[in-house]
């Protein structure tokens, strides 16, 4: 699933209400994990989910809005039932109308999301909390497949796969400290990962989840709109890397490919990001491409300065290396003009770096 919409947020609040009215007649004062109850639990996901939606309507750029929701006291369990139906119908309504590019402030991990970010994080609080509901009264919480699944790829990149035998609701719950899951140690504490977006002179870096790594590797357009129409070659085959890697569980968020995008159209005019996570010595290799129609407006330079100084904020990284082939004139000037200096060659290929200060 490339996109997390409105149309995953309806599915997931309509999977809540389901459960929860099933349980409805029991104890909600029973602890639902935690110290909550499940009225307070409830009470979370319905002022979350109004907290999410806000954020987005009031373009909030540098911290959570100073205002809280919360269930009138006295509030029985069909009450907070209708309240989250309410305010995921509020989120889906926002998500839908946020214009593409639009971001709000989240905490982690970089400080903002779009609305897809939001959605994903909706659905996530639905899914989540419901079971943890639903397990406090002990009723069945298991969501759709194709939303559990949507959601690790969305916000759980650097979780491995679903194992032989096992389900995306349960590598779900494994990731969220909720469940076992066989030769895996037990989660004990966990974060989300919202995709990354860099800013970049009149580009926006904005990182691949799997989902779209996998979509642009087959042929698809990974949900963006392409200036010509399609990537080059060279972003689809690194797609393609990054999907290997996020299915052989080695992923890292962050190391993998981004999309340049035009911010004053929402156009994509090429690729960029990582070979992978920097190696044992600190270097990290990175490469390039834009789309034909884009070339000689110095997107790749300014792209590429943008990316080399964030991965340099990583004390991790103690170096970048780019490599090119001999005859590739073009992507040679984009280093040397982001400041990367020739380095021996590494045959065929000629090669480029930059270090830290």
């Amino acid at each position: 699933m490339l996109h997390m919409g409105g149309d995953q947020i309806d599915e997931a609040v309509a999977h809540t209400a389901a459960v929860l009215r099933a349980a409805a007649d029991r104890d909600w004062s029973a602890k639902a994990g935690g110290d909550w109850s499940c009225l307070k639990t409830a009470d979370h996901i319905a002022g979350v989910l109004a907290a999410y939606a806000c954020q987005l309507t009031g373009r909030a750029t540098d911290g959570w809005l100073p205002f809280d929701t919360a269930l009138d006291e006295g509030t029985g369990p069909e009450g907070a039932i209708h309240a989250i139906e309410a305010t995921a119908g509020l989120l889906s309504a926002v998500v839908r109308t946020t214009p593409r590019g639009v971001r709000a402030y989240h905490s982690y991990p970089s400080g903002g999301a779009d609305a897809s970010g939001f959605a994903a994080m909706g659905v996530t609080e639905l899914l989540l909390h419901t079971y943890d509901i639903a397990h406090a009264l002990d009723v069945d919480a298991e969501p759709p497949a194709p939303l559990a699944e949507a959601v690790l790829s969305h916000l759980f990149p650097h979780v491995p796969p679903t194992p032989a035998g096992g389900t995306p609701w349960t590598t779900l719950l494994w990731a969220t400290g909720r469940g076992d899951l066989p030769d895996r140690a037990r989660v004990t504490q966990w974060r989300w990962h919202n995709p990354y977006a860099l800013p970049a002179g009149e580009l926006s870096l904005r990182e691949l989840t799997p989902a779209a790594a996998a979509d642009l590797a087959e042929g698809g357009t990974g949900g963006l709109t392409w200036l010509g129409g399609a990537p080059f070659g060279g972003t689809r085959a690194a797609s393609g890397a990054t999907f290997n890697k996020y299915v052989a569980g080695v992923h890292r968020p962050g190391w993998g490919v981004y999309a340049l995008v035009r911010t004053a159209d929402e156009v994509a005019v090429g690729g960029m990001g990582f070979h992978g996570p920097p190696d044992d010595d600190g270097c990290v290799e990175v490469g390039y491409d834009l789309v034909e129609p884009a070339r000689g407006n110095g997107y790749a330079t300014v792209a590429l300065r943008a990316l080399s100084a964030w991965a340099l904020t990583h004390p991790e990284v103690t170096s970048l290396l780019a490599l090119t082939t001999p005859e590739n004139v073009a992507s040679q000037k984009v280093a040397t003009s982001a400041g990367y200096t020739r380095l021996p060659d590494r045959a065929p290929h000629y090669a480029f770096g930059l270090r830290r200060p």
